[in-house]
């Protein structure tokens, strides 16, 4: 209520008691006031009927919960279901318009601030997480590898010549089919072991740009987070490259928010080199439904540019999830999730080696890994041809999501290009191994739970080389696991 409907109401209840609610109300007020001044993440999250107070009066701004509105074109904000519309708080218009989805829309004020506000709150977030130089980013309706394919849309534009994409190798489907549905030829580098770890061959790099020529090349599509022993690529090495040969770079940050490690590495290649744009996803790391990522850079006008390409409005679903969660956790509670998230890596990481040396395998040395590990299977491999795929058969049988085995010699084919070693980002990685990653929001119950099945799996396979019951033969990972690196 206003001043007025205040002043009213003490003709109706004890003045005081009126007061008193007032007040209640100014420090709600208070809050979005800030928020509306600043656009930054407030540092203590709000509660949740602060929250609910904000998107209600965004919500009645919008033509759609206008008293008396009499629409009659062909996109009102017309909801058939009462359920649908208190799912989305009554904010139905969606963002953009079709030309732009960054532009205000004059039917839907409240959406429209409310797009411009989760923005400025994610951008600020970014920031506090290690890319401080960022400039600008937007939320994009779309997952990881659609949003990296409207990069490459753009970029086009600039470079209309271009038709190649350096790719340092990672086995993931949809970062590689990001690149074929933009209509670019990519270009597979493969990566260099050192030790454990999966290196990117910044030779191989250069000598492509030489074979090529710089101005046949679209950009240079490099790799922050990504499953061990495949580790972040030399982005700082590579940017160099790329402004020393005037080519873009876009990197493929799908889960790196959470890792200050990716971030410095995205920091860092901005300061010494060149970065057009760097993607993330919204639920690996904002825990959000998915469906939504964010693409942000340093330069502007290019990220005004990419936000231009997207054609039509746009769901305003991953912008109001994200701007919900973050108004909740407030950038303390963030921030305490990434430290939690480092904790739980240390934890997993000491359990995993402790079980692989129980088990006559080790944990694969990959330092510059910051989030996922890998546990070596040579053992197991020894034991029995079949036992590797049939650990991963049973490991999801008993409810251990997430984990990746890894076996040797598969091949698989991605729009049309022949990958040998597929999902060991190499042709031929030495030994077989089990992947798993310390996420944000995995809890020390995960990493103790996981321990406990896959120890029991183990055992349970080097008991007999004998196939096991129906309920060890199921696929061997479903899908969704083979696919979480974007």
């Amino acid at each position: 209520m206003n001043s007025e409907n205040f002043s009213l109401s003490e003709k109706i209840v004890s003045s005081s008691y009126v007061r008193q609610g007032s007040q209640a109300r100014r420090g709600h007020e208070q809050l979005i006031r800030v928020l509306l001044e600043q656009g930054k993440c407030p540092e203590e999250g709000w509660s949740e009927s602060t929250i609910e107070l904000f998107l209600n009066e965004l919500a009645v701004m919008d033509s759609n919960n206008f008293l008396g509105n009499c629409g009659v074109g062909e996109r009102e904000g017309r909801v058939a279901s009462s359920l649908v519309a208190r799912r989305h708080y009554r904010l139905i218009h969606g963002i953009g318009r079709s030309g732009d989805i960054a532009a205000v829309q004059p039917k839907a004020a409240g959406s429209s601030l409310l797009n411009k506000l989760t923005n400025s709150v994610v951008l600020d977030i970014i920031r506090q997480s290690g890319v401080r130089s960022a400039s600008s980013c937007f939320v994009v309706p779309m997952a990881t590898g659609m949003s990296l394919t409207l990069c490459f849309l753009t970029l086009r534009h600039r470079r209309p010549g271009a038709r190649y994409i350096l790719w340092p190798r990672i086995d993931q489907k949809s970062c590689f089919k990001a690149m074929v549905t933009a209509g670019f030829e990519p270009i597979v580098i493969e990566n260099i072991l050192e030790g454990d770890e999966l290196r990117t061959d910044l030779d191989a790099v250069q000598k492509k740009i030489d074979e090529l020529g710089a101005e046949n090349i679209l950009c240079v599509h490099s790799t922050t987070s990504c499953f061990a022993p495949r580790v972040p690529d030399r982005l700082e090495e590579l940017a160099v490259i790329c402004a020393k040969h005037d080519i873009p770079h876009v990197v493929n940050n799908a889960y790196g928010v959470q890792s200050s490690k990716c971030m410095h590495l995205i920091q860092q290649g901005a300061r010494v080199g060149r970065i057009d744009a760097f993607v993330q996803s919204l639920d690996k790391n904002f825990l959000v439904p998915v469906g939504g990522a964010i693409i942000a850079g340093f330069d502007e006008g290019f990220v005004k540019e990419i936000s231009k390409m997207y054609p039509g409005r746009a769901s305003a679903s991953p912008s109001l999830d994200v701007l919900i969660t973050l108004l909740t956790l407030g950038a303390s509670g963030y921030r305490k999730l990434l430290s939690e998230r480092k904790e739980m890596y240390n934890h997993l990481a000491q359990e995993l080696s402790t079980l692989a040396q129980q088990h006559g395998e080790r944990l694969l040395h990959t330092p510059h890994n910051p989030i996922s590990l890998a546990m070596s299977l040579s053992g197991l491999q020894a034991h029995s041809d079949q036992a590797v795929t049939q650990l991963g058969s049973m490991l999801f049988t008993r409810q251990v999501s997430g984990a990746r085995v890894v076996p040797l010699g598969v091949e698989q084919t991605v729009s049309g290009q022949l990958f040998r070693g597929f999902m060991s980002h190499a042709e031929a990685y030495p030994c077989p191994y089990l992947n798993a990653a310390s996420a944000v929001g995995m809890a020390r119950g995960d990493v103790d739970l996981c321990m406990k099945r896959l120890d029991k799996s183990l055992r349970s396979l080097r008991k007999s080389a004998a196939p096991h019951s129906t309920e060890d033969t199921a696929p061997p990972a479903a899908p969704e696991e083979q696919d979480t690196a974007a």
